[in-house]
């Protein structure tokens, strides 16, 4: 009988270069190895892992038309879950069984997945609530290089749910929180029921901090900011009410994790650039003559982020206008407004993100500010001019309106041409860049994995140490 060698979390390859992602392509299928590796994390589940497993092979052996792999990961079981699962992995070729020394659903599939070689990682929960009719159009859009991840919901319109009240409020009350605090746009994060490609994994992964359930909500959140596409199919869900989860303990962690997520990403401290990749049949990329590159995107941006500076500014001006003279309500509240502006145009605009040199392009936008002040405050000192009296509350704010249209055509130039110019052109320089080495990046670091393979094999034979479980032959199985 096989025994089970405990499972460590493979350590972060050092050196590896950060450059953005090569342009997605169908994964490459061949008889030889798994296409599709669907892990099962598990804790004390010696009541539903057989059968659960059991289903999910005959499942895939009938409907999947690929080689595939089903992992079953054990969170350091307590029960006889080890040795059901041994029992699974010497009966089954297809099924290979691993055990982790610690707890933790998010530890688990990022230990199983970055040893894993197949090019499509999945994964659901033991209770099988989700209908297995969802897993093939889950990776379907991943083989053929149309997505990155894959997310069953069961919050779409056409999904088929039951359970009770309570699971109900509570899912939807967190998708709530996640849209207001995240800006997150998909769906449902909960949902055990997921699938991504390995290519996009080995450079996501490593930016997932969470090991407990929270990975999934984190992992999805930080694709998304990164710009990669995330599938989402319509299931049919039946709730377990025998389920092991402690609600009140995990939706405790999962706002902690929100939290620690939205700190990270409001100060630029997570390299997303990392995970971009270069959309090569994407019409927003393509060259026009005459228009410059993105400026389409730019131009909505700016207006959007206009409109809203424009409404905080006369807001301010009303407050400060009932205590001050005009000319002074004026330059506090587009002072205001405009350091507000400078660092709404900066990261939604033009697409700055971290710190590297914010103050400098504040700097530069306080001189734009100043440009405006001058040009509103003109626009005033003309209006006492022309009017005999004090003039008209209402007609202030006309005045002031139409000289901060033009103010805002003349910052819209100043940002483009002088104040984030550098950052648009590194910005596309790189892209470009990784896309002429994309290629040779991807055969040498093929070829490094191969070399790496061949000597790891040795340096074990060598040092005769204790084997894991092999997750990258043809018919893996855990070691004798």
């Amino acid at each position: 009988m096989r025994t089970h060698t405990p499972l460590e979390a493979p350590p972060e390859t050092p050196g590896t270069p950060p450059q953005t992602l090569p342009a997605r392509a169908p994964v490459t299928v061949g008889r030889s190895r798994p296409v599709l590796d669907v892990v099962v994390p598990v804790y004390n589940e010696e009541a539903d892992l057989e059968r659960c497993v059991r289903r999910l092979h005959d499942h895939l052996t009938r409907t999947f038309p690929y080689p595939f792999r089903i992992t079953i990961a054990d969170n350091a079981s307590t029960d006889r879950t080890p040795e059901i699962s041994a029992r699974l992995d010497d009966g089954i070729d297809e099924v290979t069984a691993v055990r982790l020394e610690q707890k933790g659903r998010g530890r688990a599939l990022r230990t199983v997945w970055s040893m894993s070689r197949a090019p499509v990682l999945a994964y659901m929960d033991v209770d099988l609530s989700t209908d297995l009719n969802a897993l093939l159009p889950l990776v379907a859009p991943l083989i053929s290089g149309h997505s990155d991840l894959a997310i069953g919901s069961r919050l779409a319109r056409s999904s088929r749910v039951v359970r009770g009240t309570k699971r109900e409020f509570i899912s939807r009350a967190y998708n709530l929180i996640l849209r207001g605090s995240l800006a997150a746009r998909f769906s449902d994060a909960q949902c055990g029921f997921k699938a991504i490609r390995k290519d996009v994994a080995e450079r996501l992964l490593p930016l997932v901090e969470d090991t407990g359930w929270f990975f999934d909500t984190e992992m999805l959140v930080l694709a998304e900011r990164a710009g990669l596409r995330i599938h989402e199919v319509p299931v049919d869900w039946v709730d377990d009410p025998d389920s092991t989860v402690h609600i009140v303990r995990t939706a405790t962690e999962d706002l902690k994790g929100v939290w620690r997520v939205g700190r990270a990403l409001a100060t630029g401290a997570l390299p997303l650039d990392r995970l971009r990749r270069p959309f090569g049949d994407d019409p927003r990329d393509r060259g026009l003559s005459g228009v410059p590159g993105g400026l389409a995107r730019q131009l909505v941006g700016f207006c959007v982020v206009g409109a809203l500076s424009t409404l905080v500014y006369l807001l301010l001006y009303s407050l400060f206008r009932l205590g001050t003279g005009p000319q002074v309500a004026n330059a506090l509240a587009l002072l205001l407004s405009a350091l507000g502006n400078t660092a709404a145009n900066r990261r939604l605009t033009f697409g700055v993100r971290g710190r590297d040199r914010a103050v400098r392009h504040q700097a530069q936008g306080l001189v734009v500010f100043a440009i405006g002040l001058a040009l509103t405050s003109g626009s005033l000192a003309a209006l006492d001019a022309a009017a005999s009296g004090t003039p008209a509350h209402s007609t202030e704010l006309a005045v002031l309106i139409a000289a901060n249209l033009a103010a805002t055509v003349l910052r819209f130039l100043l940002f483009r041409a002088w104040v984030f110019p550098s950052d648009s052109a590194d910005r596309a320089g790189s892209a470009d860049s990784a896309d002429r080495a994309g290629s040779a990046d991807s055969a040498d670091r093929a070829g490094s994995a191969d070399s790496a393979d061949r000597a790891g094999s040795a340096d074990s034979a060598d040092s005769g140490a204790p084997t894991v479980p092999d997750l990258t032959d043809d018919n893996p199985r855990t070691t004798r």
